[in-house]
């Protein structure tokens, strides 16, 4: 007993310790501890500005810590992206496994490489063909993603460097897309794409750490972009990404975030999304 305790005291003060990198849009450098599992459900909502009402996407995931280096997520999709109910979408594994770890007081850098596979049912439309919104006027989506609208692969690294109470992450990855299983990908659209991301996170409170069941707040901004780099279909954006998370026991975390564009000239169907989410984590697994 004595043993379980000292093992959950070390792995919450080590989860406070990185509370503010636990980013709610992007994934940081670190690792989930080994031999721990996490359960998400994510919802996120979204205007389709062409058909001129609000999309719903759920997300159920797992993910396991395999070890200190390795975690792997599983992740589902349900949406009314492509049709006027909200179906199964499919599903995407993510793996990402980090390479290098320094460490000093109140501080350290963390460097990991990720990859992605989406496997998606999905229509294209409207994407494959030219349509109107509800005012009349022409459109084309030009955006595609991996979650839940088209099937591809990703890969990309991460770099993270934690000081004090602040947490600041960038990402770059490419993400090549594929015919959905139903579907081929039309012509039109880029099967290249590159993702870029800048992310902050500073823990608020508590002020003193004293013990593991004490609440965190913790107060986000991400910078999140992506370019098509076919010539024959280029276009980028960058939306800002505000986000408050509470994290409870240190087992249990609530999401908030908000996401707009900046600026770009992509044509997209999505611009602006509210995240809400609610994780849990179980730890020492294989000993429960």
């Amino acid at each position: 007993m004595k043993k379980y305790i000292i093992l959950l005291a070390f792995v919450s003060i080590n989860l406070v310790a990185q509370a503010q990198e636990l980013y709610v849009n992007t994934e940081p450098a670190s690792n989930m501890p080994a031999n721990s599992m996490g359960i998400r459900l994510t919802n996120k909502f979204f205007n389709m500005k062409f058909e001129g009402h609000t999309g719903m996407r759920f997300e159920p995931e797992v993910m396991f810590g395999i070890s200190k280096d390795l975690m792997v997520h599983g992740i589902g999709y349900f949406s009314n992206n492509m049709q006027e109910d909200i179906r199964f979408e499919g599903g995407s594994f993510y793996a990402k496994y980090r390479f290098l770890s320094k460490d000093d007081l109140h501080s350290h850098f963390r460097m990991a490489a990720y990859a992605k596979g989406s496997l998606i049912d999905n229509p294209y439309y409207p994407v494959l063909n030219a349509g109107h919104d509800h005012s009349g006027r022409n459109y084309e989506n030009e955006e595609l993603d991996l979650e839940g609208m088209t099937s591809g692969a990703g890969a990309g690294i991460i770099a993270t460097q934690l000081i004090h109470k602040l947490a600041i992450s960038g990402i770059v990855g490419y993400n090549r897309h594929m015919k959905n299983l139903k579907n081929e990908l039309p012509s039109n659209v880029s099967r290249s794409m590159v993702n870029y991301s800048l992310s902050a996170g500073y823990l608020l409170l508590p002020v003193k750490y004293k013990s593991y069941e004490q609440t965190n707040l913790n107060l986000y901004v991400e910078f999140l972009g992506k370019s098509n780099i076919d010539q024959y279909r280029a276009g980028y954006y960058v939306d800002v990404a505000p986000a408050i998370q509470f994290i409870f026991n240190s087992t249990t975390r609530l999401d908030l975030s908000y996401r707009t564009q900046l600026f770009g000239d992509m044509a997209r169907n999505m611009d602006k999304s509210f995240l809400i989410r609610l994780e849990h984590n179980i730890f020492n697994l294989r000993n429960k």
